[in-house]
């Protein structure tokens, strides 16, 4: 699992999981009062929270209408999927030029989660697999290659969780297995390969579900969220 010296904020924290995880989904329409009973927090730590969230992409703000998970379009998801194969072709560059093997015993650990995670916790492997392309930002040393990386990925998940059809978690698993192997391999051009092959099949992963109306309680869904902290 990822580990982060980042300081805490419970609201903001919580709220990107949330939308990362799938919970919140596209559209949802994010009330600051009815987020800030939740928290026991001020309406402006929740006006707080929101707008960087807005400013990652991961929510819309407007105007007299309040803020709501930001819904992505079509035409922006395959641009953010672009700019993905380009930030991660460079994460496999500099992986293999370093040392592989404390990059292959950190990524094995965290396949062995995903894969505990396997048909059991939809949730969780979704987290999991997000976490994965972190971390291989993470281990170049590079900490801004790792918040790009950081940022781009949670985009992704949102696209996912609006244009996504359900699919098993054990293909990503399995492609992910194989990029260990490239990186452990040393070769550059088969590393960037597979995961020039592994994105593209997340984008091919990524069509359009119209038919999920489900109505979303955003008190009860970050219930499920909540710490004991303030921010």
């Amino acid at each position: 699992m990822l580990k982060s010296s980042k300081r805490s904020f419970p609201v903001y924290d919580s709220l990107r999981q949330a939308i990362i995880e799938q919970a919140l989904r596209p559209g949802v329409k994010l009330p600051e009062d009815s987020i800030g009973e939740t928290f026991g927090v001020s309406r402006t730590i929740v006006r707080n929270a929101l707008v960087r969230l807005d400013a990652e992409g991961l929510v819309d703000i407007q105007p007299y209408r309040g803020a709501s998970v930001a819904e992505p379009t079509i035409e922006e998801a395959y641009d953010i999927f672009e700019m993905r194969q380009c930030l991660e072709r460079e994460v496999m560059q500099r992986l293999c030029r370093m040392d592989p093997k404390p990059i292959v015993k950190a990524l094995k650990a965290h396949l062995a989660e995903e894969r505990s995670a396997l048909g059991k916790d939809s949730t969780r492997s979704i987290r999991l697999a997000g976490e994965f392309h972190i971390l291989l930002a993470e281990l170049t040393g590079s900490h801004i290659l790792a918040n790009y990386v950081n940022e781009i990925v949670s985009r992704c998940s949102l696209i996912l969780a609006r244009f996504a059809q359900a699919h098993s978690a054990e293909c990503g698993v399995e492609e992910h297995a194989e990029i260990i192997s490239a990186i452990a391999e040393g070769v550059a051009a088969k590393a960037i390969g597979q995961m020039h092959s592994h994105l593209h099949g997340v984008q091919d992963r990524a069509l359009l579900n119209p038919d999920d109306d489900r109505a979303e309680n955003v008190a009860e869904i970050l219930s499920r969220y909540r710490t004991n902290e303030t921010d």
